[in-house]
């Protein structure tokens, strides 16, 4: 089993919920978080790229320690069978996938157990 990590824009989360809803993952966890790239925080382009951010870029100042660096992101967590890694990451770079900075990254990860509280199932059991 793998846990699949996603950070993605904000308004692109009702186009990746449907897309793995649509290839049959329907499990699903989804988290406001913040961050930045390499890039250092957001750019004059970015209002293009994610129209959500043109009320904070407003809050830019010529003070460089002023100037909002951190992007509002989602992050989407899912776990699937190790079959079935490579199905998800493509449907998740499809959903997201503009070409320009600031996409998003996929994480993928081992998982060593999972247990479901409700029955006691463990492994794979406990994800299907």
């Amino acid at each position: 089993m793998k846990e699949i990590i996603a950070f993605i824009r904000r308004h692109q989360v009702p186009a990746s919920k449907k897309a793995l809803e649509d290839a049959g993952f329907n499990a699903l966890t989804i988290q406001s978080v913040e961050g930045r790239g390499k890039q250092k925080g957001v750019g004059g382009w970015a209002a293009e790229v994610d129209p959500h951010l043109n009320p904070l870029l407003k809050l830019e100042t010529s003070v460089p320690e002023a100037v909002m660096k951190w992007i509002p992101k989602r992050m989407l967590t899912l776990v699937v069978q190790d079959n079935e890694v490579a199905k998800a990451v493509d449907v998740l770079i499809k959903a997201n996938q503009t070409g320009h900075i600031g996409d998003g990254k996929i994480f993928i990860c081992p998982l060593e157990e999972v247990v479901r509280v409700r029955t006691g199932e463990n492994g794979p059991r406990a994800v299907s």
